[in-house]
């Protein structure tokens, strides 16, 4: 996860005007919010969708990184969809109901939703966890989504999805990552529930479950080839993936070739769950 600029308070939005031409993708005419959506996982995602149609808004910390990406993104803009930012904390209510707000003004409405903002936490034991550490970790992967969804669901309508990133974490233990797991498993328990109380509105609430993918919050973990190993034994498929491979299943439940699929989280993982969660000893010594 991105940290905030010094002072930093949401921006006013800037966005890329669309030209007259149709954009031919299956995501043409929908309004997508993207938090995290400044790199890694959540960049990825943001070029899926604008690639198929959809106006994109990104939602982090870091002014100079979104503007980044929006430049990187307005130059592979082949149809005019469309590329917003907007600056802020998801953690902090005002700043994320600004980001809805700013995400669906576009069309009027917002039709999907991708929570990528994540948060690390740095790994020790569990009688040396960090309380301000524990919180900050849980109130960005979990706490932040919630916010997300309470304030996206009043502006979606029938059709619309939410798509919130996971982790493997979330269902294998992983020694010395307390504060990670307990947030992704609870996020995938906020998945669920949201989407049985949303359906009734056409609304789907679905989740991905990525394994080690190189990022730069990842980096603790693919930097060392002691821990990247342990994670390759524990995979059938015997390789890590790419941002771009979980991008491609958050585009999948984000669009209409999913319609009848809620409530459901989808392991992009190279088989990962069917073993067991990594050892992380060597990260700690």
């Amino acid at each position: 996860m991105t940290m905030p600029s010094e002072g930093a308070s949401p921006d006013q939005p800037t966005a890329t005007p669309a030209p007259a031409a149709e954009c031919p993708g299956e995501l043409r005419g929908t309004a997508a919010l993207i938090t995290g959506g400044g790199s890694g996982l959540g960049l990825a995602c943001a070029r899926a969708l604008l690639a198929e149609g959809a106006h994109v808004t990104l939602m982090g910390r870091r002014t100079a990184v979104l503007r980044q990406a929006r430049h990187e993104l307005q130059a592979a803009d082949r149809h005019g969809a469309g590329v917003t930012t907007h600056s802020g904390d998801v953690t902090n209510e005002s700043h994320l109901a600004s980001a809805v707000r700013a995400a669906a003004s576009p069309r009027g409405r917002l039709d999907i939703v991708v929570c990528a903002a994540g948060s690390g936490a740095g790994g020790g034991p569990i009688a040396a966890i960090d309380l301000d550490e524990w919180n900050r970790c849980l109130g960005t992967n979990l706490t932040g989504a919630m916010l997300t969804m309470k304030h996206a669901i009043p502006l979606m309508g029938e059709g619309g999805s939410i798509v919130a990133l996971s982790s493997i974490a979330g269902v294998l233990t992983h020694r010395y990552m307390t504060a990670y797991a307990v947030g992704k498993a609870g996020l995938e328990m906020l998945v669920r529930n949201v989407a049985d109380e949303v359906g009734d509105a056409g609304i789907r609430v679905n989740a991905v479950r990525p394994g080690l993918v190189p990022t730069a919050l990842s980096e603790p973990l693919h930097s060392n080839p002691g821990i990247v190993d342990d994670y390759l034994e524990q995979m059938p498929l015997g390789r890590l993936g790419t941002p771009e491979e979980v991008a491609e299943t958050v585009l999948f439940l984000a669009g209409p070739r999913s319609s009848w699929t809620t409530g459901q989280v989808f392991a992009v993982d190279g088989g990962h769950t069917l073993r067991r969660g990594p050892d992380l000893r060597r990260r700690t010594r």
